[in-house]
């Protein structure tokens, strides 16, 4: 009896071993396949298009912004220091590209700054104040996506 009982407890490890290698291996591979699906759409939607940033207010020490190089995913930030406010830049950007703007506000003018993103003449993304804090700035989805 302890030699079945041991081998049953020997192929239960084994079972779970190789259950657990199974699910790493599938985790990992789908990691892989949602890269390579970014990469695919992103190269299947090929379209371009502009979307213009605004950044208002009264104290800013940085503004970053997707200006359109890199990766749909991993976009290149641009970065503008010290900037004169209200700043206004007009971008184009490719396919599933998300649109972005960032601004960083001084101590004493955080309060103060207000982000848009506008594309065809529409404001797709705003925000203002504690709000670019807790959101990251203005974010907004691709418009070419849907």
């Amino acid at each position: 009896m302890y030699r079945t009982t041991r081998t049953t407890h020997l192929r239960r490890t084994i079972r779970a071993g190789a259950a657990a290698l199974a699910v790493c291996g599938l985790a990992l591979t789908a990691a892989a396949c949602s890269e390579s699906a970014v990469d695919t759409v992103d190269d299947i939607v090929d379209e371009t298009y502009e979307v213009t940033y605004e950044v208002t207010g009264t104290g800013a020490e940085q503004i970053q912004f997707h200006g359109g190089g890199g990766k749909a995913m991993e976009p290149k930030i641009e970065t503008v220091d010290s900037p004169a406010l209200p700043w206004k830049k007009t971008v184009t950007l490719r396919g599933i590209m998300p649109p972005a703007v960032m601004p960083v506000g001084t101590a004493e003018g955080a309060a103060d700054i207000a982000c848009t993103i506008t594309y065809k003449g529409k404001v797709i993304e705003e925000a203002k104040g504690e709000e670019i804090l807790t959101s990251g700035g203005c974010v907004a989805v691709s418009p070419v996506t849907g």
